[in-house]
Order: C-alpha cells, then structure tokens, then sequence
C-alpha cells in the first residue's frame, strides 16, 4: 500500500478506482493515526494522515471494499479543559458505512483507569472495540411511487428482528433480518392490513449498555447508537462487511415496491458511550469537548437525556455529521422520514437552552433533500423546558402524549365528561392549531414501543417488569391501564372478550381520529409483553410478535383493517385542515344548515352547554361533512351499558346507515336508519355511520317543510 494527500474532501471512508480516501474531522488533535486492521484483529499499518483545518485526510493505495479501520487520537489528556484524546483507544470512524459487531465488556475499552475517571489507560483496546469498514457505493433503491401526505398515513411501528423473528412463512435463515421484512409473505400481511407507512426501531448501529450486558441481557430496542451512517449489522442474514448496506437496500426497495413508505426512529440525542465513565469507542476519544455537552467545570457531561450524556449541536462539526447523515439516508439507503427520539436535545444551544430556532431546525428546512421528507419529534426530553410538545412549528409533526393518556383514561371511564375527548379526536387543535399547521401535526397514539403494548394495556393494572432484573422499579407507573377485572393472562371467557372489545375501541378510535394514527406492530393480533411495559432489555418471547396469536385475534385484526380502509376511503378522513362549525353551503353559496364538523349528543342533535358540563357523559358523536353529498358521525360511547342513541335530524342527514363499528355481530342495526331514529348502542362501542345529505338549499327546504307537515 502506498500514501498520498488525499484526492477527496469527503469524511469517512470513500473509495476510487485505485484506493480509498479517509477524512476525519478532530479539531483538537495534535496527530492522527488511521489503522488498517486484519480480519483476525491485528493491524496491518498505522498511517499518519495529514492536517487540512479540522479535518485529517489520508489516501491509501490498494485499499478495497471490506477492509476494516480505526482512528487513534493523539492531543491533550486534560478533563478538567474536557480533552480526553487517549491513542490506546482505537475508535470508529463516525461517518462508517458499516462496523463489524459489538464490544468486549472485559477488555480496557475505558479511556480512564479502574481507579479514577480522571487518569488515563494505557492498554489498547484494538481487539476489544467494534471496527469500521469500508463500503463501496451501489446504486441507491428503488423510489416510492409517490410520497403520501402524512394525514394519508397509517404508521406501524416495529422491530426488525422481532417483528419476522417467529414467522412461520420466513425461511430461517431471513427470520429477524431486513430481507426477512422483505419477505413476500410479511409485506402481504401489511398490505392486507391497510399499512402503508412503517416506523423501524433504531437500526444505526448500535451496541448494548455495560449494566445490560452484565445482567445477561441485551440492549433490543436500539436506543444506544454507535455509528449514524451504518445499518445494524446484527439485522443483515449474510454478514457484517458491508452486506448490511446492500440487504437494507434490498429491503427498501421491496417496501417501496408494494406502496410502503420507510421512517426510520433515529436517535441523535445521545450516544452509547454513556457518560465519560463509560466506554471510550468513537466520539468522547475523537473530541469529547465537541461532541458532548459538559458541566461547567467540563469534567462532567451535562445530561438532558436520561442515558450519560448529550450530543452538542451547539458545534458546528456535531451539526455537520447529524445533517449529512439524514441527507445519507434519504439520498443513498431511500428512507422516507425520520422519527427524533428525545427531539428536545437537539434544539438546545450552546448555554443548553431550547431554541425552537435552532441551526438544526434552519437547516432541515432549507435542504431540498427533505422537501417531501416526513419530519417526527418526540417533542420532549429530560432536561431544564425539555417538554415541547406543540412548540414545533410548521413541517414538523409530534408524537401526542396528551392524547395517548386521555384515551386511555377515557376506555377506562377514569374521565370527567367529553370535552377533552371532542380536543383529541379532532386533531387536537387546542395544542397543534397555530402558525398554519394541518391536524397531521399531531401523530396519535394509545402505544409504544416504550409501555405496555395493547393487549397489555388492557390485562394489567400494573407493570410486571422482574425480568429485567431491576427488582420492578424500573419503567413508569403511571400506565392508565385497566385489566378488565383479573390480573394478567386468564382463562374467564367474559374477561376476555371485554379485553378484545377494549383493544378494538382503542384502534378504533385511534384510526377515526383526525391526526396522524400509530400504532404498534402486533397489536392488531394480540401481541403481549407479560405485563412488561420496559421491555428494552428482552431480546426473546417477550418482545418478539408471535404470528401464532393471530387466530384467537382475528376479530381485532378484522376491526382494524376495517377502520383502515374506512380511513383511507375519504378525505373526510384524512382532514388535510382543522374541521370547525363552519356552515357547508351549496352550488350558489346557500347555507345547508350543517357543518364541516359538529358534536351530537345522542338524543336531540348537536351538543348543548349542559352536554358538554355532564361530568358523568360518556357518548359523543363527531359529524364531519363537505359540499357534496359525504358526510360521516362517529359515535364514541365508553359507559358500560347498553344506550338508545337518536339520529340527527334534517338537515344533518336524510339516512344514516352504520358501516364500521367494534360491536359484536349482529348488536347494531344492518339496515340505514331515517332521521330521528331511535337504536340501541352497546356498551363500550365505536360506530361510523355514513351518512346521505341534502346538497342543495331546495331540497333542505323541501324535506323540512315535509317534516314540519
């Protein structure tokens, strides 16, 4: 191998016809070396790259795709300046395509010694740390047809290994890996389903928690990132060199060809190396003091995460790596969008303050690349102002918690009338109806991957969290469960079909609200956690979604694909804008008497001032209506008995006949009922009635004065 300058500006590692370039930016070291690696761990070379500003380049003749390295940082061991540049420490290139795999807990993979945070060790790390790789380009997937609005969008949230790690139709070898989500037979499932829109847990590389590790267990969801630019290679069926790029690739394409757009959960907001007593893999060696946001004193990291540290974009080059690595993935791996866990974090500035006009934000905004690109804040994190929910402005959508916790509260009639309700089925525009945004605004859901899933949220009233080995304490109490009278898993047919009508009242009204719905991969056929709602640490049964459980729920799996194609049949459905009472009128602007939205009360027409003031009413009706002849009302109805519910009467509609409903068969009436007609609505029930009206001022005219004679 021969060294020369470097032909290309880019960072990381980027191949030629005769060699390959290396480029790391690292502002405060005095050398850096670039470490070419066997395959058995043994270095090749040590390289002295050459300094250009910040950035440190080196071209290395012969050098080809596969071939793995590291950077070692020579400069300043001072952590009370916040400079722990430690060369023992062979690190990952932070714009790698690829690393090879995890870490060795036992070897000397700290910067600092056994005996104090503040003195550094000397024992090299090089057969103990992940390793970086170089990759070659291949062309990027294959497009989605069309990128839909988000209001157009049903989200699914799921895992990449547990979502296909059971699935009796993958062959084995594809189970838990991306061409196992490619699989025929799982895109036949999402497709049957309705999905057109998947959210996968973390897939940048990442690297389990020392305190995990030592539990036996693993990080599963993702959430400790490593390396932003490479796939996880633990999710690739064929190998780590690379491989992963291509079979996610593979991936998209295949989702893209059945009309399934692809978000990825990304998480930016802190790393896997913990606070400085942590590991010591890429960042914290390269520049601690750049990356990371310290205390005053800089020896310690300022967490606003919750997880040991925080990721500065108060600095430029932490800005730089953040934005060319979603430009990567839109442009080179073909995702849709991205979901910001702890989005908070990255808005802060230099002082740690939040700054909804944060270089971040500017910089989103004024990239082409993410014109059509779907933008989701997890609008909150740990720190000083961190919740920000409703804050985000205009090309941002945010994930809802005010409605995940009032829906709950409401199927488990732990609520005081429905005036909320009416706020969060309607887009919830007393927290996202400014500065022109859409209902879209605000992704709904009941459910995460953080919680009790469904079927859960509906067996337990409380966590059940042993097997994380953290004696129950860990995870939130504040679940808003119910578990329909028995704790856990039973065999009381009566508890067990209030837990299926209760799972299907929650898709339901998820899927009928106006916003953005999510919800979670398996919730449709019964997936349970065994009442674990932190289930980061279980890599097995109780994560993965059993396909096996599908027969005993097709009932849910039914109501919800039915609610799905509902949705998706209607732009009155899929509100693009907030619906208010504003009077529909016909051809020659006359008024109908209706309304783009209105709330019925059950019994004589629209919702008065006692309706709304009824601390014990639980019945609400959402009519939506347009200027031609659609009109739909929901009926939510969460008391637990049986009432006799009236249709509107002219000119809300001349026919109302129910078309979706999570009640058992044959409870609601089959045929269209007439205005002012009496039914009998089960308890705990969502009903859609589609719904005939009058388009024009004559014949509003013509059937009142028929109903006045």
């Amino acid at each position: 191998m021969t060294i020369s300058p470097a032909q290309n500006k880019s960072l990381g590692a980027v191949l030629t016809d005769t060699g390959c370039n290396f480029a790391l930016v690292a502002a405060r070291a005095d050398r850096v070396e670039l470490a070419l690696v066997n395959d058995d761990g043994t270095t090749i070379r040590n390289i002295d790259m050459t300094r250009d500003g910040d950035v440190w380049h080196a071209f290395v003749a012969g050098v080809t795709a596969g071939q793995r390295y590291g950077y070692r940082i020579h400069g300043r061991w001072n952590p009370d300046a916040g400079l722990r540049a430690n060369p023992a420490k062979l690190l990952v290139d932070p714009y790698a395509r690829a690393v090879t795999a995890g870490v060795d807990y036992t070897g000397p993979i700290l910067d600092h010694t056994a005996e104090s945070y503040y003195v550094p060790d000397t024992r090299d790390s090089a057969q103990y740390v992940p390793l970086s790789v170089v990759v070659a380009d291949s062309p990027a997937p294959e497009p989605i047809a069309r990128h839909r609005r988000l209001e157009e969008c049903v989200i699914y949230e799921t895992h990449v290994k547990g979502f296909t790690i059971m699935h009796p139709a993958v062959p084995e070898h594809l189970r838990g890996r991306y061409a196992g989500l490619a699989y025929p037979a799982v895109i036949e499932h999402l497709r049957e389903l309705g999905i057109n829109t998947i959210e996968l847990l973390p897939i940048h590389q990442f690297v389990s928690e020392p305190f995990v590790m030592g539990r036996g267990l693993s990080n599963y969801w993702g959430y400790n990132t490593l390396a932003y630019f490479a796939p996880h290679g633990a999710y690739c069926s064929v190998g780590t060199e690379g491989d992963q790029v291509q079979e996610f690739k593979n991936m998209v394409s295949a989702l893209h060809r059945a009309g399934i757009e692809v978000l990825l959960d990304v998480v930016y907001n802190h790393t896997c190396e913990g606070s400085h007593e942590g590991p010591t893999l890429n960042f914290r060696g390269i520049d601690h003091k750049g990356y990371y946001r310290l205390t005053d004193d800089l020896r310690n990291d300022y967490d606003v995460t919750g997880c040991g540290n925080s990721v500065n974009t108060g600095h430029e080059e932490v800005l730089d790596l953040i934005h060319e690595s979603l430009r990567y993935w839109v442009t080179q791996m073909g995702v849709d969008g991205f979901r910001f866990d702890l989005a908070t974090t990255l808005i802060r500035d230099s002082a740690h303050g939040v700054d909804q006009n944060h270089e971040f934000k500017r910089r989103l905004a004024a990239d082409p690349v993410f014109e059509d690109i779907k933008l989701i804040a997890e609008p909150w994190d740990m720190g000083p102002y961190g919740y920000q929910v409703g804050r985000w402005g205009r090309g941002w959508s945010e994930w809802n918690d005010r409605y995940r916790g009032y829906l709950r509260d409401y199927w488990r009639s732990q609520v005081h009338g429905v005036n909320e309700l009416a706020s969060r089925v309607a887009g919830s525009p007393d927290i996202f109806d400014h500065d022109d945004r859409p209902p879209s605004s605000s992704i709904n859901f009941i459910n995460a991957h953080d919680g009790f899933c469904l079927r859960d949220l509906v067996s337990y009233n409380g966590k059940h969290n042993e097997a994380n080995g953290e004696g129950n304490r860990d995870g939130s109490d504040d679940n808003r469960s119910w578990n329909c009278g028995v704790e856990g898993e039973t065999d009381d047919p009566a508890v067990n079909a209030l837990r299926h009508h209760q799972a299907r009242n929650l898709l339901a009204t998820l899927i009928m609200s106006d916003g953005t719905p999510m919800f979670c991969a398996g919730d449709e056929m019964g997936r349970t956690q065994q009442g674990n709602n932190n289930a980061y640490c279980q890599d097995n049964r109780i994560n993965w979604v059993r396909w096996d459980l599908l027969e005993n729920w097709d009932d849910v799996f039914a109501t919800t694909k039915r609610f799905i194609a509902l949705r998706a049949s209607s732009p009155l459905l899929q509100a693009d804008d907030y619906h208010y009472r504003t009077e529909v009128t016909d051809a020659d602007g006359k008024g109908l008497g209706r309304y783009e939205m209105a709330w019925m009360n059950g019994y004589s027409g629209e919702m008065g001032e006692d309706d709304w003031n009824d601390s014990g009413r639980r019945l609400l009706g959402k009519y939506v209506s347009n200027a031609s002849d659609e009109a739909f009302l929901i009926w939510f109805y969460s008391g637990d008995r049986p009432i006799e519910v009236t249709t509107p009467p002219v000119p809300w509609g001349t026919s109302y006949l129910i078309v979706a409903s999570t009640a058992d068969e044959g409870e609601l009436p089959a045929d269209a009922l007439a205005p002012g007609a009496v039914f009998t609505l089960p308890g705990r029930t969502v009903a859609v009635m589609k719904v005939s009206v009058p388009t024009a001022r004559a014949q509003v005219d013509a059937l009142e004065g028929a109903e006045a004679e």
